[in-house]
């Protein structure tokens, strides 16, 4: 074969190669942003919240990631009705009693947000991982579950304006009712989409 020939051999390999290593390329972007796009969907604002706190938009999809193989894994069950009934009543008693005590009223709601959680099959034991599972079935309201529970460990220590108690149990409320929807209404992950 003449010097020629083989040279053609070797430019053809080369694009041959660049064309692979292009197209492997451009196949990974794909999917990295199909996954930022799937996540971002998912999360919703938790999304650019962890974004932000981890520094790094590829370790933060990783952590989110990392909390949906972790919330697929746990047995969340809806709640009964007598059990949501019950669940209610309690509200409507802690509510009542915000009125005349502002600050135990706001530790209640914590123990029943925590009391819902449990019975529906969430790991309780540890507020980070609670809001960490939370996250994944309702992306929209865990921030301010972390600013509610916020202001009741502050009240622990010291007083907190009457205000951001009334805030703290507004966010209470908010995931109470989220906790408290049945299945088909808002317990799965259209809420991220809402």
């Amino acid at each position: 074969m003449p010097v020629w020939g083989w040279i053609l051999i070797g430019v053809l390999a080369a694009i041959a190669v660049v064309a692979v290593v292009a197209a492997v390329v451009a196949a990974r972007a794909a999917r990295g942003r199909t996954r930022t796009e799937h996540l971002k969907e998912r999360f919703g604002p938790e999304y650019e919240r962890t974004v932000g706190e981890v520094g790094e938009q590829r370790a933060a999809e990783n952590e989110l990631a990392a909390r949906e193989k972790k919330r697929e894994a746990l047995d969340i069950v809806s709640l009964s009705p007598e059990a949501r009934d019950k669940y209610q009543e309690s509200w409507r008693t802690v509510q009542t009693a915000f009125i005349d005590d502002p600050s135990s009223a706001v530790g209640a709601a914590d123990r029943l947000v925590t009391d819902v959680m449990r019975q529906r099959g969430y790991p309780v034991d540890d507020f980070d991982r609670r809001a960490a599972d939370i996250s994944v079935d309702h992306p929209t309201v865990v921030d301010n579950y972390r600013a509610a529970h916020g202001v009741y460990l502050t009240q622990q220590n010291g007083t907190v304006r009457t205000e951001d108690q009334r805030e703290a149990f507004v966010h209470y409320r908010t995931l109470f009712e989220s906790l408290l929807a049945r299945e088909n209404d808002q317990d799965n992950p259209k809420e991220a989409r809402a």
